[in-house]
């Protein structure tokens, strides 16, 4: 159901369409053999080609080729065995060649889907419509000087997938769950580190307004969003714009806008082109791309098992709930964190303690999972010690505390700290004789009726030792002793 926005003149309908730019991971660039490693000093990661000097020619970079195959077969699109290089034609300083190598007609990967998960425990399809490869361009700065603007050339020629969906989202929610699998797809294969705050995958929004049912509106581009909150912001921004636009008697111009994040708006920066306005012909340096089905059939014996898979495989093999296997799927290294933890453990246990104990703490001192204190194997030996009743888990919360302040083993610190749960039921005993002798007149109000009683023996009982008594044990002798 499409979510409808409320104007002066009735209901509006957003239609909604992304490209999305991401950087492949490779050693070396799309047509060169310079490094396409991040975070280099200005210029020094260019080559010959890079810097488009006379003569040189561009040598496609074969494990480029494969990694937009992975990517096509991961996001359930046709490979297409023939593909074909274009030169893209515009100025602009950080763009030596003039002109941008792009696949345009004939790309690498043709229509697929993603299937999204919505807040509401939904999914949607959305439509892929092609993947294809191109070059980045450089990258100029312009707040290093007061009066001039630099170039840096170190991102020219890097290899880009561009992956361009369907007008099929349709408001803000929509749109930060299709790049977030997207994300979540291309880290699962290894193709796109994902790292939009890097640059290495940025989003551009295609927006427009229409009333339900009608035509298409003209739509607005909003070039280079560069977070998932921000394309959800600048979604609400524009289709705002617009709806005020249309309200008024005026029409929306068709143009490319960018996302101002200080100002919380989109500001124009150019009208937009249409293809022929780049005079797209085939690179006459660049053959024709053939790729045999015998090569897609080889590539798709290396994808991992994705997302998708792997969230039904959790919900199946060890009983989670939708939500918990989503969570625990979310990154490949959180995935497999979890099934360490699950290995030889109670499964719902061990999901438990992976999302509300551990990912808990680490959202709270954002701590990246890869650094964290507790190794799944030493927070599978914390849930162990619970399950064969050493600890109890309001005693197991202390120790993972002290599990993760040191990098202990759980094992360790119970030893240490005396910390193992007295089961020694003539023990357990003797304290509620104690605790029953003490407190004569709550026992008489238990007995008249006051059931919420129970709880305070408890607490006493546990609080005499000091909480290492096991649960169902004490609340066992308890019920007898109290009638």
């Amino acid at each position: 159901m499409a979510k409808l926005i409320q104007g002066e003149t009735g209901e509006w309908e957003m239609v909604i369409g992304m490209e999305v730019h991401a950087q492949v991971i490779a050693k070396s660039k799309l047509f060169s053999g310079a490094s396409a490693q991040f975070g280099a000093e200005p210029n020094t990661q260019v080559s010959l080609v890079d810097a488009a000097m006379p003569g040189m020619l561009p040598v496609l970079n074969e494990y480029v080729v494969e990694q937009a195959i992975k990517t096509g077969l991961g996001l359930n699109s046709k490979i297409n065995n023939t593909s074909v290089f274009e030169r893209k034609n515009y100025f602009y300083p950080d763009l030596p060649q003039g002109y941008q190598i792009s696949q345009f007609e004939f790309p690498i990967v043709g229509e697929g889907t993603i299937e999204i998960d919505l807040p509401d425990g939904t999914t949607k399809e959305i439509g892929i419509t092609r993947l294809h490869l191109e070059q980045d361009a450089g990258k100029s700065v312009h707040d290093q000087h007061p009066t001039k603007s630099f170039v840096d050339l170190n991102r020219s020629g890097c290899a880009l997938m561009e992956i361009v969906s369907e007008p099929d989202i349709r408001g803000p929610e929509e749109a930060a769950a299709y790049l977030s699998k997207l994300r979540m797809i291309l880290r699962y294969l290894g193709t796109c580190d994902g790292n939009m705050e890097e640059g290495s995958m940025r989003a551009d929004v295609n927006i427009s307004v229409r009333k339900p049912g009608e035509k298409l509106g003209i739509r607005a581009e909003i070039k280079n969003v560069n977070s998932v909150k921000a394309v959800q912001q600048a979604i609400d921004f524009e289709v705002a714009r617009q709806i005020e636009i249309l309200e008024d008697g005026g029409e929306v111009v068709q143009e490319t806008r960018l996302w101002d994040p200080a100002k919380q708006e989109t500001r124009p920066m150019r009208s937009k082109e249409e293809a022929h306005d780049y005079r797209y012909f085939p690179d006459p340096d660049l053959l024709p791309l053939h790729v045999s089905n015998d090569q897609i059939e080889s590539i798709k014996t290396t994808l991992p098992e994705l997302p998708d898979e792997k969230k039904h495989r959790f919900m199946n093999e060890y009983g989670l709930s939708l939500y918990d296997s989503s969570v625990l799927i979310a990154e490949q290294r959180r995935a497999d964190y979890y099934e360490t933890v699950a290995n030889d453990n109670d499964s719902k246990l061990a999901a438990n303690w992976v999302i509300n104990e551990l990912l808990g703490i680490l959202n709270k001192n954002e701590t990246p999972l890869a650094d964290s204190p507790v190794s799944a194997a030493q927070l599978a030996g914390l849930i162990g010690l619970i399950s064969d009743n050493t600890i109890s888990g309001k005693i197991a919360k202390d120790v993972f505390a002290e599990m993760y302040a040191s990098g202990k083993d759980a094992a360790v610190i119970v030893e240490e700290k005396g910390l193992k749960q007295v089961t020694d039921t003539g023990a357990i005993e003797a304290v509620i004789d104690e605790v029953i002798a003490e407190n004569p007149d709550n026992v008489t109000a238990y007995k008249g009726g006051k059931d919420k009683l129970f709880g305070f023996f408890v607490g006493q009982v546990m609080k005499k030792m000091q909480g290492k008594a096991n649960p169902a044990a004490v609340n066992e002798i308890l019920k007898k002793k109290l009638g």
